[in-house]
């Protein structure tokens, strides 16, 4: 872990990958996307706005997924003080908090036609705003911070923050079974899917389209925080000369 901590080898890295992510990911959502719209069925109670799945659960999943890699950067920034770490995390923040935005938007135009109303307190709506108003905090604490802080990452106290705050992950995980809501119970599980096959399959294009794409943005904000960092140090060595 600790061979990517220098900037200099993980920017040759992160340099050659990003465009490799972030036009792989644009082509398997133009597949999906176009295989959605135009190859599967309609739902037989939905009807056409069963289409926006291909949208709402690869936002959600990286919603989700978002705010566990910001999770796990703050571990790794706590426990062996990684440089690269806090970098990860305030990366992933504006991205990850933008997919949850989008999931909750999508499922407020999803269920209007499905349940009759733009929004319902339930659990899973709930707990996924919840994340969203805590990519908010997150991305406030690290602005504060990230001043302060040498590297252009965040302080301590946002990490523990971005640690504390997975707590809702599994809520949101489980939030259907654990109560009873308008919200559908998991149609995707390690045991298979109720979703019908004839609708599911372009999901895998998008899903793995907007991870990829996530990835590339990652890796992207990640090299402009260096760079930004990088160019800070040089004003302030000219500002001391």
């Amino acid at each position: 872990m600790h061979a990517f901590a220098n900037p200099a080898r993980f920017l040759s890295i992160a340099r050659p990958l990003t465009p490799w992510l972030f036009w792989a990911g644009i082509l398997l959502l133009a597949m999906g996307s176009a295989f959605g719209l135009s190859l599967t069925p309609a739902d037989y109670l939905q009807g056409e706005t069963v289409r926006i799945l291909y949208i709402h659960v690869p936002a959600a999943w990286l919603g989700m997924g978002g705010w566990t890699g910001i999770a796990v950067a703050a571990l790794v920034q706590l426990v062996w003080r990684h440089p690269l770490a806090a970098i990860a995390g305030r990366a992933i923040a504006v991205p990850g908090a933008l997919f949850t935005a989008i999931c909750l938007i999508t499922g407020s135009v999803w269920g209007r036609p499905t349940w009759g109303t733009w929004w319902e307190w339930d659990g899973r709506m709930t707990s996924m705003l919840v994340l969203f108003f805590l990519y908010l905090g997150y991305i406030a604490l690290a602005n504060a911070s990230a001043g302060n802080n040498g590297g252009g990452g965040v302080s301590r106290v946002t990490a523990i923050f971005g640690l504390v705050g997975a707590v809702n992950i599994p809520i949101i995980n489980r939030s259907v079974v654990w109560w009873n809501s308008l919200h559908q119970g998991p149609s995707i599980t390690l045991t298979g899917s109720t979703i019908d096959s004839s609708i599911l399959w372009p999901l895998g294009f998008t899903l793995l389209g907007f991870t990829l794409w996530f990835a590339a943005i990652v890796l992207m904000r990640m090299r402009a925080i260096l760079a930004e960092t990088k160019v800070e140090a040089r004003m302030q060595r000219l500002a001391r000369g």
